[in-house]
């Protein structure tokens, strides 16, 4: 199988480089695969696991993420995202309390701001409870 550069960047480290063969990130519509010679685009990035392929090895890789973008161009992929996790490195009984603060704080009356930023919080602490451990 063909395989592309790939370079997964967070906030605060860079969290993969090399080589890959076939990329899944989540999309607001699901997620969108990418493989080798994928025509150049930029897409936005959700929520969500994202799901790599290593040359060799025939188990998928796993980071959880939150958003972020992507950018394919000329067998190069780089995804910048505010966060990714590996499911071990997710603290469980964490992510339950942030999914909790976040519900709480979506029962209160807030402005639109607020209330999308607390949806976001909720959403990430959702994903990281269903990965964590994997």
């Amino acid at each position: 199988m063909a395989s592309f550069n790939l370079k997964v960047l967070s906030c605060d480290r860079l969290f993969y480089k090399g080589e890959c063969d076939a990329l899944i990130y989540p999309a607001q519509d699901g997620g969108t695969e990418i493989l080798a010679n994928h025509t150049q685009m930029t897409a936005q990035v959700s929520v969500g696991e994202l799901r790599y392929k290593v040359p060799g090895d025939p188990e998928w890789k796993i980071a959880v993420v939150t958003g972020g973008i992507v950018k394919v161009g000329h067998n190069d992929v780089t995804v910048i995202v505010y966060s990714a996790e590996k499911p071990e490195e997710i603290d469980a009984e964490r992510a339950r309390k942030a999914k909790e603060a976040a519900e709480a704080e979506m029962r209160e009356k807030q402005s639109k701001v607020d209330q999308r930023i607390s949806e976001d919080s909720f959403n990430r602490a959702v994903q990281r409870i269903k990965s964590a451990g994997r």
